[in-house]
């Protein structure tokens, strides 16, 4: 006679009482042994690259807007074929100085934080600036290039020379800066979507 306290056991070897059931808690689950770790590094790992990859995108817009600057600035072969005579090139040039300076600064401050692992302002704040300039300085590129590509193209119908062949060049790395300067964009737009706003 079983006590009351006592479960009662079936020990027929078909029946569900003596199967083995694993039990779980529900309310209080144990996570795997590597989940958590596996996680965290995993997200580093895309944290690095996105560090790496705004670094590098920055750095081509650099050397671009700084090709298209030095380019743009010496193609003077007298007469007409002075860039400082033509207003679309002149804003190219002056463009290309503000990227160069823009991305530089940039660029510096990203070599910093990665090699000293610190920010000079806020995550937040830092994604913002980051996001807002690459979007601003990116739309300046392709407006200075796409106002001194009609001009080359007209000078170009008439004469073919160094002067047209050299605008060309600086339009061309103008838009090189630009397409850089964009895909950091992209990156610091996601870096900025998941900042944590509470």
């Amino acid at each position: 006679m079983s006590k009351p306290y006592e479960p009662t056991t079936n020990y027929h070897s078909g029946s569900p009482a003596t199967t083995a059931t694993p039990t779980t808690d529900v309310e209080n689950p144990t996570p795997g042994v590597g989940l958590g770790v596996s996680e965290i590094t995993r997200r580093w790992k895309r944290e690095d690259l996105l560090k790496r990859g705004s670094l590098i995108a920055r750095g081509l817009a650099l050397f671009f807007s700084l090709l298209s600057f030095i380019i743009m600035g010496s193609n003077k072969h007298g007469d007409w074929k002075n860039f400082d005579k033509y207003e679309e090139y002149r804003y190219l040039l002056a463009i290309a100085i503000l990227s160069t300076l823009y991305t530089g600064g940039q660029a510096l401050r990203h070599v910093n934080a990665i090699w000293n692992g610190k920010w000079i302002f806020e995550q937040r704040i830092s994604a913002m600036v980051d996001f807002l300039g690459d979007q601003v300085v990116a739309y300046l590129l392709i407006s200075s290039a796409s106002s001194a590509i009609p001009l080359t193209n007209r000078m170009r119908e008439g004469q073919d020379n160094i002067f047209t062949d050299s605008s060309a060049s600086a339009i061309s790395m103008s838009f090189f800066a630009f397409l850089s300067l964009a895909l950091s964009a992209v990156v610091s737009g996601y870096k900025l979507s998941t900042q944590s706003y509470i």
